[in-house]
């Protein structure tokens, strides 16, 4: 089945997958191609619409990123963002030049007013509040182009040619900082590029059982289960592909939350998969003693994850493929394309040079964590189990500062369990997406009785996020809080302070490590 297809062409920014994942929010499908795309693989692809996307470069250096100027050439709608709107400008006879100073660069959240006779910001209020990221500056903008926004320091904050179609934007109208971000983009897509619409999850699940199938033959594939939704959901989608000939491995490595090796394995034991479980918990602690820097965790906990499958995968014989439940944020925070890595996702960025098998599956890569759910929910899994909370691949490793160690596991374990249960009592689960508590590596003086006490520091974090690429930290009533620092206090040895972490994302990312 064929649909109406938008491009984005990636320049190596943070945020490039959001804009796709913004772009199937609205209905249309979207792929996500290098900026180094040629013109004959777009027009075979044949777009309604062309999206560039931002970037760390600056367009009038020759090192940077560039495109066929041909491609103005197609008839195509395009909307450049940022980096993608300076490269229109450059290419179509404008000037960028770096900002001569302060007031000319914007960062961060910005008073914006849009001309609402444009197509971009057609039906919006024409004040808001935009996210800015530039440096650089458009001093000439190209001819047929008219200034369709502006800020109290920049007179052209977007830009726009109606008769061509090619739209510029200098902020990022992806992120949820920006009021009526999403509105924008669906008005480049339906009043633009004339989409109608005609992209749902179920069909992405169709052809993404179609695609696997083909792929896997007769090949048998073994699918490393954390439990968590996103290795859940692949479970779900790859047993419906490939029935019998999936192996699912769960890998207890003793960094789960409190009882989750029993609820894994109760939960899956029910479906007709083969599915075994793996006690590894001695041999990742071995890996792990001694390693306090995040990033070697992170690599090490990957490495132990391969070595493991590789062991299960000779005892059930030859197997073809590994499969993941990696998805966007983690390929995004790895280091995609040209983009900085944030922090390597074990399933991701900490894969070893050498894998024994013929080839990895990740159904789920081009999803966000909503996306997932919403598949989930199209391959009949139980709501438990498509709004479980999520966890991260290494486990409380991550949430563990420091050295790991079991006593310190088993502490943050119980400590963990008493915040998630308090929420649970509150009935606060749906006001927030993320919670949970961190062990420290800090150590402070307290008073539990008549005695003096040296003990941990445990955090408290919680957030809200729709895509997991930014999120801001839930406003948990007192009350609560307190509840849970005097049920830690009391009731786990070893802690005798408690913190709660205010930060966002950005500055910050949800987890600590």
């Amino acid at each position: 089945m064929s649909h109406q297809t938008v491009i984005v062409l990636d320049f190596g920014g943070q945020y490039n997958q959001l804009i796709a994942r913004r772009v199937r929010e609205c209905g249309v499908y979207c792929e996500v191609k290098p900026y180094t795309t040629s013109l004959d693989a777009i027009r075979a692809i044949d777009p309604i619409g062309i999206i560039f996307t931002g970037g760390p470069n600056s367009v009038y250096e020759e090192t940077s990123p560039h495109v066929d100027p041909a491609i103005f050439e197609l008839g195509i709608p395009i909307l450049g963002i940022c980096y993608g709107c300076q490269l229109i400008a450059h290419n179509l006879g404008g000037r960028v030049v770096p900002a001569s100073d302060a007031s000319a660069r914007e960062y961060g959240k910005t008073e914006t007013f849009f001309d609402t006779s444009c197509s971009l910001f057609k039906g919006l209020p024409a004040e808001g509040i935009s996210w800015m990221s530039h440096g650089d500056y458009m001093e000439k903008v190209p001819d047929g182009f008219a200034l369709t926004a502006h800020s109290d320091a920049c007179p052209n904050v977007a830009i726009a040619d109606e008769a061509r179609k090619f739209y510029g934007v200098q902020f990022h109208p992806e992120v949820n900082h920006t009021e009526n971000g999403v509105k924008m983009i669906r008005n480049f897509l339906y009043e633009a590029c004339g989409a109608v619409g005609d992209w749902t999850m179920g069909d992405y699940c169709k052809t993404a059982i179609a695609q696997t199938r083909e792929k896997v033959g007769d090949g048998k594939v073994l699918l490393a289960l954390s439990g968590g939704v996103d290795s859940s959901v692949a479970a779900a989608l790859l047993a419906e592909a490939v029935g019998r000939q999936l192996t699912c491995v769960f890998v207890d490595h003793g960094l789960m939350r409190k009882d989750e090796g029993d609820e894994v394995e109760a939960a899956f034991k029910k479906w007709d998969i083969n599915f075994v479980r793996v006690d590894a918990e001695q041999r990742f602690l071995d890996k792990l003693a001694g390693v306090t820097e995040p990033e070697r965790k992170r690599k090490i906990i990957g490495e132990e994850f391969i070595r493991v499958f590789e062991d299960e995968a000779k005892k059930i014989g030859k197997v073809d493929f590994l499969a993941q439940g990696t998805i966007y944020p983690d390929v995004i925070e790895s280091g995609l394309g040209n983009a900085a890595t944030i922090k390597s996702h074990h399933n991701v960025g900490g894969l070893p040079d050498f894998v024994d098998f013929k080839e990895i599956i990740e159904p789920l890569r081009m999803l966000f964590k909503d996306e997932v759910r919403q598949l989930g929910r199209e391959l009949g899994l139980p709501e438990y189990l498509v709004m479980r909370q999520p966890f991260p691949g290494p486990g409380l490793a991550i949430r563990c500062i420091g050295e790991v160690t079991k006593e310190k596991l088993d502490t943050l374990r119980e400590a963990d369990f008493i915040f998630r249960d308090e929420i649970a009592k509150a009935h606060l689960e749906g006001t927030m997406n993320q919670y949970f508590a961190v062990l420290t590596n800090m150590r402070s003086v307290g008073v539990m009785g008549d005695g003096r006490t040296y003990d941990y520091t445990l955090a408290l974090r919680s957030v809200t996020t729709t895509d997991f690429m930014t999120a801001d930290w839930t406003r948990i009533p007192y009350e609560v809080l307190d509840k849970v620092s005097v049920r830690i206090v009391n009731e786990v040895k070893g802690i005798n302070r408690i913190v709660y972490d205010i930060t966002s994302k950005p500055p910050a990312t949800i987890e600590w490590e």
